[in-house]
């Protein structure tokens, strides 16, 4: 099994910054790729927002591109996510994901809440 912690969600005012940070542990032998989603309220379905794979690319969501980073920490089950001038429309659940090597198979976070409010 895999589990992921995820932190740094929080109250953050229109165009202030938070970063979110999301760490896997468990039967981890390789990552093929780790992401971001999320859900806004309302919605029933998660958006990609950011991912990155082993050998470092990155895909964004337009409506974060040039305001978010995704990065990955030394130790390779890392990944944060940077994000700045950060808006209400940002306001959501966001999740990190895990993609396995080998099996593909996908693993989430429990969440943490990202609200953007004045």
């Amino acid at each position: 099994q895999v589990q992921l912690v995820e932190s740094g969600g929080g109250l953050v005012q229109p165009g202030g910054s938070l970063r979110l940070s999301c760490a896997a542990s468990g039967s981890i032998f390789s990552i093929y790729a780790m992401g971001w989603y999320r859900q806004a309220p309302g919605k029933q379905q998660r958006e990609l927002v950011a991912a990155i794979t082993s050998g470092g690319s990155t895909n964004y969501a337009d409506s974060v591109k040039g305001r978010f980073t995704i990065s990955r920490g030394k130790a390779k089950n890392t990944v944060y996510l940077q994000m700045n001038s950060l808006k209400p429309e940002d306001t959501a659940v966001y999740y990190c994901m895990v993609t396995v090597a080998g099996t593909l198979s996908d693993y989430w976070g429990q969440g943490t809440q990202v609200t953007v409010s004045s």
